[in-house]
């Protein structure tokens, strides 16, 4: 919803070390920033994050992890179970590289059709309902700048199309490693 408003910075951080170095980016851009922290992240990831004032870049994707073969856009809370997919297929031989989006608005659509020009593949991963999605938004910049690229149909694995079932069937609705792999598969086994 916040992507839809002009002149608005949408920042999603999936980590905490990522939280830490966005957070300060965003208080320090004189444009206003929308910082949406996903509570899952609260229980889902801990690591030691160094209280040093060193920001991150916003407006800029991160590469989690160099890959070949496919891949894997994501951001926010749907990262840990994208990179254990990436890790499922590694085990297979299949490599993944890993784009954390970050910054939603502006969405840095060169890293992401750079990646998928490298690859030729690619499945976005989002917690959000598939219909009406961000999702769907990188999917159309693949379109319009790399579809050339392609050697399959973009893949997106996202919530379903219903209120998320907060708390008891969460884990339900979220897409989880099985659904992620499963679309890996199904794209590269076209042909």
């Amino acid at each position: 919803m916040f992507a839809h408003v002009p002149g608005l910075r949408v920042v999603v951080p999936s980590s905490p070390a990522r939280a830490y170095g966005l957070l300060l980016a965003a208080i320090r851009d004189p444009d206003p920033v929308v910082f949406l922290e996903p509570t899952r992240l609260y229980r889902a990831a801990r690591e030691e994050v160094d209280d040093d004032g060193a920001a991150l870049p916003l407006d800029r994707c991160f590469v989690l992890r160099e890959g070949s073969d496919i891949t894997f856009v994501t951001w926010g809370a749907m990262t840990k179970e994208t990179l254990a997919a990436a890790d499922t297929l590694a085990g297979e031989g299949i490599s993944v590289e890993v784009i954390d989006v970050a910054t939603l608005k502006p969405l840095d659509s060169d890293s992401v059709v750079a990646s998928v020009a490298k690859t030729g593949r690619c499945v976005i991963v989002h917690e959000a309902p598939l219909t009406g999605g961000f999702g769907a938004e990188i999917a159309a910049r693949i379109a319009e700048r790399g579809l050339i690229s392609l050697l399959a149909p973009i893949e997106r694995v996202a919530g379903w199309d219903t209120v998320m079932p907060l708390p008891r069937l969460e884990q339900h609705y979220l897409p989880g490693e099985p659904r992620i792999v499963a679309a890996a598969r199904r794209i590269l086994a076209y042909q």
